[in-house]
């Protein structure tokens, strides 16, 4: 049997599927379980390399035993005996990490009306609920906890967390982010409430608080005081607000007790020329990040506050690399994989060639290149002294960076930001963990923790390409086949 990847004994039932899921997924409802491909009591991973989400080296040949939804035992790799309702997987020459806890996600497509072939459009572009799609991708490639960072449909994303948590749908276990508090401005996202001044602020987060959500996130042109209102309401009920700002700097959201902030650094708009308090500046931040160079009094006073106030901080490279002139010389992949491509509906696919093919503006680019790299300086920074870094592609679909694959890009970028494979993946799934208060549970391979668990073909703490190959995502002990996931969004994302 050493031939085939697992070998199981099934006992009591014709069909695998239909014994695991008496006996080991029966909480999964028909539309979740046809898509489990290991769900017997016990599970056995043999002879893997494991990397463990701490940043420690990987282990080579271990076997990790699940039971009841949790790891339950890890050991020296061996050959285990087949036993009545267990599954034993043969894993040499693959890995497994944990599953990535994204905290810049989206369960949205940003679609825009009246798109020409330049790539240019007309107002107001529209966001789509994708609840039927993300939750899939997400699950298919790695993605086992997510936080939405954000919603213009609140309701439904409320109830998309509940349906899965019954076992109706799959998809990850998610922190709902409540609609964006975002303040008066001119722009034209109409889905976006605004808030009309801090008691307002206030009984929104109270109010959706109430309703099921589990985070907040402010938006660029919230004022100082809107943001006070919203953090106090939020901790009081112990939950936290991050933030994508541009009227408040990032100074100025620390000292207000912000616990997140968005994008990495490209939203402090600290050193703009022509900053007015409470408004966004034209440079809506560019000016800063270039002028702030890491080592610098100013990054200095920026990184030691955040991490004074214990600020975690977002890193979302894949939407700006995209952009980028010559994304493989940063990323050493090409922008987009085939399955990207064929998880897109026609109209998702049209506007990613058209944005693809859109005239070159090389200043343009080169601008975002300089930005972009000082970006990867200061997060290097920013860890290097304590502060805690998390991982979210922001998926939305510009430039085919999509939910799920992007979490998997994200972690690539920060290698080659400078982070080592173990510390990428450790940003992406147990910085995250500790940022959502979870890490007991979730975030790193360790007994008793739960059986969250990510396989993949190849080995990425040699070569972080290797984390694009899944084949099983276990969530909660169940395992998920990852090509029928993939499979069942094929043409619809960027519709449903």
């Amino acid at each position: 049997m050493r031939g085939k990847s697992w070998r199981i004994l099934c006992v009591a039932a014709l069909l695998c599927p239909e014994y695991a899921a008496a006996q080991r997924v029966d909480a999964l409802k028909p539309g979740a379980r046809k898509y489990v491909s290991v769900g017997t009591p016990k599970v056995v991973l043999e002879h893997v390399e494991v990397i463990d989400g701490t940043g420690a080296a990987a282990v080579r040949d271990q076997n990790i035993t699940l039971e009841g939804g949790k790891i339950t035992a890890i050991s020296a790799g061996a050959d285990v005996p087949a036993s009545e309702g267990t599954t034993v997987l043969d894993l040499r020459g693959k890995a497994v990490i944990p599953g990535i806890v994204g905290m810049h996600n989206h369960l949205f497509y940003l679609a825009f009306p009246g798109l020409a072939a330049d790539y240019t459009f007309e107002r107001p572009a529209l966001f789509h609920e994708m609840s039927f799609s993300a939750p899939r991708l997400y699950l298919a490639n790695g993605v086992t906890t997510m936080r939405t960072a954000g919603s213009v449909d609140a309701y439904t994303d409320v109830r998309l967390k509940q349906a899965i948590e019954a076992g109706t749908l799959p998809g990850p276990h998610l922190d709902v982010t409540g609609p964006y508090l975002e303040g008066v401005s001119d722009n034209q996202n109409l889905q976006m409430r605004q808030l009309t001044g801090p008691e307002d602020a206030r009984q929104t987060v109270a109010y959706w608080a109430e309703r099921g959500v589990t985070s907040f996130k402010a938006y660029a042109h919230i004022t100082r005081e809107e943001m006070r209102a919203a953090v106090e309401e939020a901790h009081k009920r112990g939950l936290k607000v991050t933030g994508h700002l541009c009227s408040v700097t990032y100074l100025e959201a620390a000292e207000i007790g912000i616990d997140n902030l968005e994008h990495g650094f490209f939203g402090n708009t600290e050193l703009d020329p022509g900053k007015k308090p409470d408004m966004c500046s034209d440079s809506a931040g560019d000016y800063t990040l270039e002028h702030m160079a890491p080592g610098s009094a100013e990054a200095e006073r920026l990184i030691g506050t955040l991490i004074r106030h214990h600020v975690a901080i977002t890193s979302t490279l894949p939407g700006t690399a995209a952009s980028l002139p010559d994304e493989g010389a940063l990323g050493g992949r090409p922008p987009v994989r085939p399955a990207v491509l064929e998880a897109m509906s026609p109209a998702a696919r049209e506007a990613y060639l058209a944005w693809k093919n859109r005239p070159a503006n090389k200043s343009a680019q080169a601008a975002t290149a300089l930005l972009f790299r000082r970006e990867m300086e200061l997060e290097r920074a920013f860890v290097a002294a304590g502060g805690l870094l998390l991982a979210g592609p922001d998926p939305v679909g510009i430039g085919g960076n999509i939910p799920g694959f992007g979490d998997q890009r994200e972690i690539e970028l920060l290698v080659a930001a400078g982070f080592t494979p173990v510390q990428a993946i450790r940003i992406a799934t147990l910085n995250g963990a500790t940022f959502l208060g979870r890490q007991d549970h979730i975030g790193s391979i360790a007994v008793g923790k739960n059986a969250d668990l990510v396989v993949v073909n190849g080995n990425p703490a040699t070569n972080i390409a290797d984390i694009e190959n899944v084949e099983i995502v276990f969530k909660d002990g169940v395992g998920y086949d990852t090509r029928k996931l993939l499979d069942s969004v094929k043409g619809h994302y960027g519709e449903y």
